[in-house]
């Protein structure tokens, strides 16, 4: 049924439902608060987790600090540089996705105390827990790489990034104007949002530029500062001989450092050798840029490890150091793959660990690291890659998940986003692990 109807009419009436959603929003300025749960950022994780939580807490006793008017369905970033999805597909308001039965602190986190129980917002307000969830996510960092931002908000000149709702729509746009020259596609060093999404844009480019026939004439080329082209040996194996099938370049820890948009070159470091620098010329260069956490978040001690991510027990995402903060998402140390998947598999377990902890028990459940990429390699096909903590195959289907599949491209462009705003954003998705059971008569995958 999903898949035969109209992904304009669905989420037509999806915001018709959502708008009916009551919720208590403040926009006060210097406001002391207090409450039971305080769940400190309102993206994937905050907004699924608070779902939960808002079930057995009241109003007052739940609390979400964001400062955003908008929510965006990142993974679909993707499809929307390509041309396949507008970027109004991806984006629904922030009090239509977060429950109604919590209080919405429309600001950011500018300290977090977690000796004194509180949270100190940028406005000033000062807001007290009895227990923290962090799930503020990472930040594109596009001011890092000289060049990077005047060469994004200059027309025409070929540089293009899927990793924010401004500049993702100019991918497509970037697309079309190529006829010539190399296409370069970059990962940088540091950890990333969805870390299969660069590659995915490049094998979207590809089959653009071959369906408009004009890929004998441009140079695809894969610049990545990882030392693989993914992490999975399995998923891996497939990419690599996709990549040589179609003539498209892979070089391996190879970092940008900066762009000069009028001359349209781009210089590289090779990380092996960091005095060893070379330059590219363009015609379209899409650049993943570094991320980080939020600086309220990298530079508190209490709160993060030496990489500035929030520092958790990565099977029960309890803080090592304060037993009442736990964390989810990009934002925590949990070394998996940071993906939308990642955080729907935390949900369940942060919640369920969080109520335990309230009550005085036991933590029952733990993380297996499991994440989710699928990795779109052109306009009708896909590799599901599902994998855990040890970089292990984990996947659902009763069929080897390496090979490209038009099933796996529609699960991932029509199914997936409905099962995020219909399931997880009320907290009812938990990622696939049931599935995975029944699909594999009840033995792990």
């Amino acid at each position: 049924m999903l898949l035969g109807r109209s992904s304009k009419a669905f989420y037509q009436t999806l915001n018709s439902t959502l708008a009916k959603r009551p919720i208590s929003v403040t926009n006060a300025i210097n406001q002391d608060y207090s409450c039971k749960v305080l769940v400190v950022g309102g993206g994937t994780g905050g907004c699924a987790v608070a779902a939960k939580l808002s079930r057995k807490l009241k109003k007052n006793e739940l609390m979400v600090l964001e400062p955003s008017h908008d929510h965006y369905y990142q993974p679909l970033f993707t499809l929307v540089g390509a041309g396949i999805e507008q970027i109004e597909d991806t984006r629904r308001r922030e009090k239509d996705v977060l429950p109604g039965n919590c209080t919405w602190i429309q600001d950011q986190a500018a300290e977090l105390d977690l000796k004194g129980n509180v949270v100190r917002s940028t406005k000033g307000h000062n807001i007290k827990f009895d227990y923290l969830v962090v799930a503020t996510g990472i930040i594109p960092r596009y001011e890092q790489i000289p060049g990077l931002i005047e060469s994004l908000n200059q027309p025409d000149t070929g540089v293009c990034s899927i990793y924010a709702p401004n500049y993702a729509p100019g991918v497509y746009r970037a697309m079309q104007r190529v006829n010539s020259g190399n296409a370069v596609f970059t990962f940088p060093n540091s950890p990333v949002k969805c870390p299969g999404a660069p590659q995915k844009i490049c094998y979207l480019t590809d089959d653009y530029l071959r369906k408009q026939g004009k890929r004998e004439k441009v140079q695809v080329i894969y610049n990545t500062s990882l030392p693989v082209i993914f992490g999975v040996k399995k998923y891996a194996d497939a990419l690599w001989k996709i990549c040589k099938e179609r003539n498209i370049a892979v070089n391996t820890r190879t970092n940008l450092v900066s762009i000069d948009p009028d001359a349209k070159q781009a210089t590289f470091e090779k990380l092996d050798t960091p005095e060893e620098k070379f330059t590219l010329p363009f015609s379209m260069l899409h650049v993943t840029p570094p991320m980080s956490t939020a600086q309220a978040i990298s530079q508190n001690k209490d709160l993060t490890n030496a990489a500035g991510f929030v520092e958790v027990n990565k099977f029960t995402m309890q803080h090592v150091r304060f037993p009442n903060v736990f964390a989810l998402g990009d934002c925590s140390s949990s070394p998996n793959s940071k993906t939308a998947a990642a955080a729907a598999a935390q949900t369940e377990v942060v919640y369920e660990n969080l109520a335990a902890v309230m009550r005085g028990k036991e933590m029952p459940l733990t993380y297996d690291g499991y994440a989710s990429c699928p990795l779109i390699t052109g306009y009708d096909k896909c590799i599901l890659a599902e994998f855990d903590y040890d970089l292990n195959p984990l996947e659902t289907f009763p069929f080897s998940q390496d090979k490209e599949r038009l099933s796996m491209y529609l699960l991932k462009k029509n199914v997936i986003p409905a099962i995020y705003w219909t399931l997880m954003m009320n907290g009812h998705w938990n990622g696939p692990a049931l599935f995975r059971r029944i699909m594999h008569f009840g033995r792990e995958k």
